[in-house]
């Protein structure tokens, strides 16, 4: 029998998803519960059977990020933590590069990806042959690629970075000049913060991109006692008017130490209500600018890759084990 044939939210299911809903009911409304509960209950049963994790971005809307991640996080956590699960089965709950960096670094294991089509405009932004162009173009400057970019890229790049190490990357080259691929506002905020000179490439983020510093002066005139917390794919005008810049794990860990009474989070809105759950004493202002690529990713989804244990990544072997390389390079980093 299908696992996906009885998804009813009987008295049962209501009874094994209390906890979980008890933990999120700030952020999800008590009438929604009984269209995620049934999902949730069977995706949990069945990871257990499957011997399988799942991994979530912290861009995920809560009832997948709360109801049946294992591990969240930003992309460095999520690299790590995939390398050392003992599952055989990795489900990846963010966009593709992220689940072809799982893959990278467990090869041995399954990973599937709910939505083949949840992509990203930064990793779409540039190709292998854009990469090797470079090289010929910037002879000997070393090449630093975002982890938000295909293995394809990465294969062609020396060593990888997220928006949280980018800075300590950068600098642990000790060389004068580097090509940072493939977000600019994030390769600028790098040039602010180092010495180094920095080449960059003209992706962005379709998410970040869209925020304003005007934007952000009209919440300060809204609210005197805003603090505003941003994530360094924003353009400059933006950077300059946050009170904090840094990587989505930054951004969650500057919350919970700083403890502000009201904040907005420029970056994706379904990390707003992620942090919400842990901090309910905060008011989180909510500019919502929304992902397309992750909100792709569903419970259904989610529940028919594990049933179906598809669509699963795949990556060439040549190409994998050059990647690997620079993803390695970077892990041992930090």
């Amino acid at each position: 029998m299908s696992h996906t044939a009885e998804l009813e939210y009987t008295p049962a299911v209501a009874a094994a998803t209390l906890p979980i809903y008890e933990h999120v009911k700030s952020v999800i409304p008590e009438f929604e519960w009984p269209v995620h509960a049934p999902y949730i209950e069977a995706i949990n049963r069945l990871k257990r059977e499957r011997n399988a994790v799942i991994l979530a971005h912290n861009y995920m809307t809560p009832e997948i990020f709360h109801g049946v991640a294992d591990i969240v996080g930003d992309s460095l956590a999520l690299a790590r933590k995939a390398a050392e699960t003992e599952a055989d089965v990795i489900v990846l709950a963010g966009v593709h590069f992220m689940a072809e960096t799982a893959k990278l670094m467990s090869p041995e294991k399954t990973v599937l990806m709910p939505d083949m089509a949840a992509g990203c405009s930064l990793a779409a932004s540039i190709t292998g042959a854009d990469v090797r162009l470079l090289r010929e173009k910037y002879p000997g400057v070393p090449v630093v690629t975002y982890v938000n970019t295909s293995a394809e890229v990465k294969a062609e790049s020396d060593i990888c970075m997220t928006s949280g190490n980018a800075v300590k990357i950068v600098e642990s080259l000790g060389v004068d000049r580097v090509i940072c691929l493939p977000d600019q506002y994030l390769s600028r905020y790098i040039a602010s913060q180092t010495d180094v000179e920095v080449i960059y490439w003209e992706g962005s983020c379709e998410v970040h991109e869209r925020f304003t510093g005007q934007e952000l002066r009209d919440y300060r005139e809204q609210f005197s006692d805003i603090v505003i917390v941003a994530h360094p794919e924003c353009p400059e005008d933006v950077l300059k008017e946050a009170d904090f810049v840094g990587s989505t794990a930054k951004m969650i860990n500057y919350v919970g130490e700083a403890q502000p009474k009201r904040v907005l989070l420029v970056t994706e809105c379904s990390m707003s209500d992620n942090v919400a759950v842990e901090y309910p004493n905060i008011d989180f202002v909510r500019p919502c600018n929304l992902c397309p690529h992750m909100k792709r990713i569903t419970l259904p989804k989610i529940l028919a890759a594990l049933t179906e244990l598809s669509p699963a990544v795949e990556i060439d072997p040549e190409i994998a084990e050059r990647a690997r390389v620079s993803v390695e390079r970077m892990l041992t980093i930090g």
